[in-house]
């Protein structure tokens, strides 16, 4: 068995795989082609699933301190009409584990706190692995050449290590929907923990953070490449009219602090997230709409399988195996699911498809809406072995 590994990005992905990895006694490098570290971004939801994930990497008491558990809130109307109601305490009777929302920019600083010193290189970009000797992948950094048991492509929606094993592979695809977000700059009273609110085409959402900040996302049908010359003043106007807190949290925040991303996935499943001694994770496998908050979710899947069949198969070929085997249908199954949610919820534009789902979802019973989410929360971790830190969590065999 081999017992080093080179990671490719710097992500979440890329940094639990390099903190399980590390659980498991192997020495690992981590390149991240950013040349610093800014720790941008707005914030997301971790599921059970994904907290379970971090329980299995050792790191998952720590992220839950720094989060907030989503206990109440729903989906509502513009109007501020009632569609569906969370209930959070619920789904933690069911899972364990309450749903928690986090900034990505502490998600991110605390994962890399648990790194190995001086394992992160920062400012190195790898466009290749070198596969000329099957059991021993080399990564070029310039006038460098990383050499290890193993490659671990966590580079992301447009990985550069995915097309050069995937040639063939179109990438990924616009979604049809782009989202603008900020962290506010300011405390702002929110009457749910986690909401979202569902119009014509559009979606907007928020995510209340431990210090009273909160996260606000707009999801639109848009083209690809539209840009405003300000984004905040654009996203007044598109949700005048709409319920509190929308204005309110737009008033708290901050101009600059407007991100604007297209939503791009991977609508052709690869064939293999394993070429090699060279492991695809994270959105470099498999990079999927946010409809179901899965993203971050079913990365740290990724790298705590992959750490557990490193752990415990006899080679590494037999552990990236089972890694394949294991990640690629689940998470392929989980981007089809974000896909259709997407296309049911913000993207419907006709009004009476609005009308009907809008009166589906009052009519359907809060158990129902429990089980969907339970259809990818429900998941259990694979043990680690003699090193494996998770602990029991009372909840059902996973939902098929």
């Amino acid at each position: 068995m081999g017992s080093s590994a080179v990671v490719v990005g710097g992500g979440i992905g890329g940094l639990a795989a390099a903190i399980g990895l590390r659980l498991i006694g192997w020495e690992v490098t981590v390149i991240e082609r950013a040349p610093v570290l800014d720790d941008a971004g707005a914030a997301i939801s971790l599921h059970a699933n994904g907290i379970r994930a971090l329980d299995a990497l050792g790191v998952g008491e720590v992220i839950r301190a720094a989060a907030r558990p989503q206990y109440s809130g729903g989906t509502r109307n513009p109007a501020g009409g009632r569609l569906a109601r969370m209930d959070g305490a619920a789904l933690e009777r069911e899972l364990g584990t309450p749903i928690v929302g986090i900034p990505r920019a502490t998600l991110h600083r605390l994962l890399r706190e648990a790194l190995s010193p001086g394992s992160l290189l920062l400012g190195a970009e790898a466009a290749s692995v070198d596969r000329s000797d099957p059991a021993r992948p080399r990564v070029p950094l310039g006038d460098t050449v990383l050499e290890a048991d193993l490659v671990v492509a966590a580079d992301g929606l447009n990985s550069r290590l995915r097309t050069q094993l995937f040639p063939h592979h179109p990438g990924p695809a616009y979604s049809g929907s782009t989202v603008l977000r900020a962290i506010t700059e300011r405390p702002v009273d929110v009457r749910g923990d986690f909401e979202l609110t569902w119009g014509r085409g559009a979606e907007f959402g928020h995510i209340a953070l431990a210090d009273g900040r909160a996260e606000w996302h707009a999801v639109l049908n848009s083209p690809a490449g539209v840009r405003y010359p300000d984004p905040l003043a654009e996203m007044r106007r598109r949700f005048s009219g709409w319920h509190e807190p929308i204005p309110a949290l737009l008033s708290a925040t901050r101009p600059g602090a407007v991100l604007h991303h297209d939503i791009h996935e991977l609508t052709t499943p690869l064939p293999a997230y394993v070429v090699g001694r060279t492991a695809l994770l994270g959105d470099a496998a498999h990079a999927m709409t946010p409809n179901l908050g899965q993203g971050a979710c079913q990365a740290l899947e990724d790298a705590a399988v992959l750490s557990a069949a490193l752990a415990t198969e006899p080679t590494v070929e037999s552990a990236l195996t089972r890694y394949d085997t294991e990640r690629r249908p689940r998470s392929q199954s989980v981007a089809r699911a974000a896909r259709l949610a997407g296309r049911m919820g913000q993207q419907l534009t006709h009004p009476l498809a609005i009308a009907l789902r809008n009166t589906a979802l009052r009519l359907t019973p809060s158990r129902t809406t429990i089980q969907a989410i339970l259809r990818h929360a429900n998941w259990t971790p694979p043990s680690l072995g003699p090193l494996d830190a998770t602990a029991p969590y009372p909840c059902p065999p996973e939902r098929p």
